[in-house]
């Protein structure tokens, strides 16, 4: 595990102290990092979202929240900071007109959409999600909000998988991840 260097060390003493860890799930050899206690922990929850939005304010116009564990964290940060919130869903769970983009996975394709209009053009946007592991969910996303005019100012992730090269993904890019666990 590293700390991430931009953030503050205790949002990741925070995350971590407030993670479960369930080995073999969903299925064997899998080590399966639960958020659900943080997210239940009131007080370690809001002190996280304070955290972020000291972090953020003043460098963002907008939140985009990937579905659909970074809307959890995306709409309690758009509201902290007085802005808005961008909702990127998976195909076929907004009403048109839609923007969409679809992208590779390991064993076929899916789609991410948004609609248009709830991109101001130029804004500065932060992507944030729960985890980053492979990245084409967030590269994905990146695109599609980029096409849709804004200009995304940063990604953040509260759990970064390190050896599943989502970073890597994402070269060239400002990502603030709270914990980073070097394997996966």
């Amino acid at each position: 595990m590293t700390i991430s260097p931009a953030l503050p060390k205790e949002l990741t003493q925070l995350v971590l102290d407030n993670l479960r860890e369930i080995p073999d799930f969903p299925e064997p050899g899998v080590l399966f990092r639960d958020i659900t206690p943080l997210l239940s922990n009131g007080e370690a929850f809001a002190n996280l979202i304070d955290g972020l939005a000291a972090h953020y304010r003043g460098h963002i116009d907008a939140v985009a929240g990937l579905e659909s564990r970074g809307f959890i964290l995306a709409a309690p940060l758009a509201v902290h900071l007085g802005i808005g919130m961008v909702i990127v869903r998976k195909a076929g769970k907004l009403p048109g007109p839609v923007l969409g983009i679809d992208y590779e996975l390991e064993y076929g394709t899916a789609r991410m959409e948004l609609r248009p209009e709830t991109v101001e053009e130029g804004s500065r946007v932060l992507v944030i999600d729960d985890v980053l592991a492979t990245g084409g969910t967030a590269a994905a996303s990146i695109d599609l909000l980029e096409q849709a005019g804004a200009k995304v100012e940063s990604i953040c992730m509260l759990l970064e998988l390190a050896g599943l090269g989502g970073r890597e993904k994402l070269s060239g890019r400002d990502i603030d991840s709270v914990v980073i666990f070097e394997s996966a």
